[in-house]
């Protein structure tokens, strides 16, 4: 983040528009607007840290970050699902799939699935889940 100036007690001073039609106007000394406009800037100075902590604890959670970042996660997250996909592959091919490796899949797809928002990946996504609860079907029609 960068800050571009530090803007003192004057920049967030009183304003000086002065009413369209009174006779008498009540004014406060310039010692109180001073002092007004410090309180104002102390208090503008603490929401700016709070802001700043929260933004941290966003990037901290995932949330927020760089491009770069947001990269290794998606990446992280497609090699696990491929890996789920290898295991389900060598347990149809032995005839030995089970529930929990078709929940693990379901499951990573989800997790996927709230973090994409390319149209050929949904498409991807939604033939394997597909795919996914043909299995399941089977399964369970067999009575496993």
């Amino acid at each position: 983040m960068k800050v571009s100036s530090t803007g003192g007690v004057g920049a967030t001073g009183a304003s000086r528009a002065r009413p369209a039609g009174g006779s008498s106007s009540f004014s406060l000394p310039s010692v109180n607007a001073a002092s007004g406009a410090a309180s104002t800037a102390s208090v503008g100075g603490l929401t700016g840290v709070g802001s700043v902590d929260a933004l941290l604890a966003l990037q901290e959670t995932g949330a927020v970050g760089s491009p770069l970042e947001r990269r290794k996660r998606a990446v992280r997250r497609a090699d696990h699902i491929l890996d789920i996909l290898g295991e389900v592959r060598i347990a149809l091919i032995d005839g030995d799939i089970s529930h929990g490796t078709l929940d693990r899949l379901t499951r990573a797809i989800r997790e996927q699935r709230e973090n994409t928002d390319d149209p050929k990946l949904e498409g991807v996504l939604n033939e394997i889940e597909t795919r996914a609860a043909v299995e399941l079907a089977k399964l369970q029609a067999r009575g496993g």
